[in-house]
Order: structure tokens, then C-alpha cells, then sequence
């Protein structure tokens, strides 16, 4: 059971060429407040910064694992960098086939991670 749980409803893919970087989100909602995830990296690679639901509460390169199947997204982080969100070992984001966006997202998030992404059939 993961620490942390996110159930999003939308799921989104922004280039950003200003910047340079592409994210990635998951939120539960489109409210400002509303829970969320976030993978963001430059366009030209490099190291994934991680956030969620503040960028307090983020890091970059710290994601260890990410395994991808039907119902969403099962997150692994290093354990080193726990403290940076709030102690927690795992992040869970529900997102299944009514998330909007989500299968973008995925695609996204497959070339962004590399060996880290590891999806499951079923």
C-alpha cells in the first residue's frame, strides 16, 4: 500500500519551448488546490524532477521505480530522499481508463523515465 495516493482525474502533457522543459501531471481535480503529481525534465533529457502537490514537496531524480499498469501508477522513491516528501516511500496514483489524458501521459512518461518505467499488461 502506497504512503501517498492520488486519484486523478486528468492527466496532461505540456512542452514547454520557452523553458525548454516538458511536463507531466496527474491531478485529482482542476482546482488550484486539488491533489496532484508532477514529472518535469528538460527537452533536451537529463535528470526528472518529481513533485507532489507542492513543490515543497519535490526532488529531482528521485523516483527509483515506476510500474504502469491498467488502474495507474505505482511509485517507488529512493529511500535516501524520503524527508523531501514527508517521509513517504511510495506514491500511488489511481489513474485509471476514465483519466483523462491518461494514455498520453503514459506514452509521455515511458520515453521520459527510460528503464525506470516499467509497465504491466492485465
Amino acid at each position: 500500500m502506497a504512503d501517498i495516493t492520488i486519484r486523478a482525474a486528468y492527466a496532461s502533457v505540456v512542452e514547454d519551448d520557452d523553458e525548454g522543459l516538458l511536463f507531466v501531471g496527474f491531478a485529482e481535480g482542476e482546482a488550484e488546490d486539488e491533489a496532484y503529481v508532477l514529472f518535469r525534465q528538460h527537452l533536451t533529457g537529463g535528470p526528472v524532477w518529481f513533485e507532489v502537490s507542492d513543490e515543497s514537496f519535490g526532488a529531482e531524480d528521485a523516483i527509483e521505480r515506476v510500474i504502469a499498469g491498467p488502474k495507474g501508477l505505482e511509485i517507488t522513491l529512493k529511500p535516501a530522499l524520503a524527508g523531501r516528501f514527508g517521509w513517504a516511500g511510495s506514491v500511488s496514483v489511481k489513474a485509471g481508463p476514465a483519466c483523462e489524458g491518461r494514455d498520453e501521459a503514459f506514452q509521455a512518461l515511458a520515453e521520459m523515465l527510460g528503464p525506470v518505467w516499467q509497465p504491466v499488461t492485465g
